[in-house]
């Protein structure tokens, strides 16, 4: 049973959680978008797929933060954004465990640290939402 106590904090950590997301999300996709020639030879990622990617990641930020920007956060969409975040947990170990890039040792190490950190997100984000 949620009470009234409970209700006001379990939305602020699923609103939070989701502006947490957009906000390190967009700073990751800016990265990618700006400085993408000095970091192919940094992580090994070609800078057309670094630039595309940044591309998407700030569209996503953009989405995400519109989702805990509604006055009510709507559950449905929270779900959609956890199993997105899953899915790119998932694609990033997939990505290195496939050699589907010629990753360097700081690619490998960074693609895998940007999974487990979307992971989290995704964690939190349905945490915060069974709460509710």
């Amino acid at each position: 049973m949620t009470t009234t106590a409970t209700r006001p904090r379990t939305l602020d950590l699923l609103r939070v959680a989701l502006r947490l997301d957009a906000v390190v999300t967009g700073a990751n996709g800016a990265a990618y978008l700006a400085a993408a020639p000095l970091l192919t030879g940094l992580l090994g990622v070609p800078s057309g797929v670094l630039r595309g990617l940044g591309a998407f990641l700030l569209a996503y930020a953009a989405g995400v933060w519109l989702v805990a920007a509604r006055p009510a956060i709507s559950a449905g969409a929270t779900e959609v954004v956890v199993g997105a975040n899953l899915l790119w947990a998932a694609g990033s170990v997939a990505a290195v465990t496939t050699d589907r890039f010629d990753l360097t040792t700081a690619g490998a190490v960074w693609v895998l640290l940007q999974a487990a950190v979307v992971a989290g997100f995704a964690a939190l984000q349905l945490t915060a939402l069974r709460r509710r």
